[in-house]
């Protein structure tokens, strides 16, 4: 399992959580650092956008929102409390509720609405459904967990 996530063969959020509850099983602290590499691979190397825009086909997730939850994540100096980057970005994109201001922004943009200026109305409506889908989609992500991966 160390070799598969260290070659980069198992990607998944569902794969890595797999191989992350057996490692916790074990409760050896070898597979640590290569735990910790899996996730930041899988965020860092755009998977976990592709499967959060999986689960938003309506409306594809933002991924400048994803990156700021980044940035938040690496400015943040309580981030070292888990070893879990990919749950680190999913909370903080939803306890910093970055998800009605990316909303409203992508709304707002021209080419949203095929180069015309939106109605405030417009713009609204839009921003209403990207929150609605874009926040499922993350309650989807972050059940794959019972409890917080936090270090004790």
């Amino acid at each position: 399992m160390i070799d598969a996530l260290r070659s980069h063969q198992v990607n998944t959020l569902v794969e890595l959580r797999r191989i992350e509850k057996a490692f916790a099983y074990l409760g050896s602290p070898d597979v640590t650092e290569p735990m910790t590499a899996a996730w930041s691979y899988y965020v860092n190397s755009h998977s976990l956008l592709t499967e959060l825009r999986s689960l938003t086909k309506n409306y594809p997730f933002s991924s400048e929102c994803l990156e700021e939850a980044k940035r938040r994540v690496y400015s943040d100096p309580e981030s070292n409390r888990s070893w879990n980057f990919c749950w680190l970005v999913l909370s903080k994109v939803q306890n910093d509720q970055l998800i009605p201001y990316y909303a409203q922004y992508q709304a707002a943009q021209p080419a949203m609405w095929g180069g015309r200026s939106p109605s405030a109305d417009g713009v609204q409506q839009l921003s209403s459904a990207f929150i609605a889908e874009w926040n499922w989609a993350i309650g989807q992500m972050l059940r794959h967990w019972d409890q917080a991966p936090t270090a004790r």
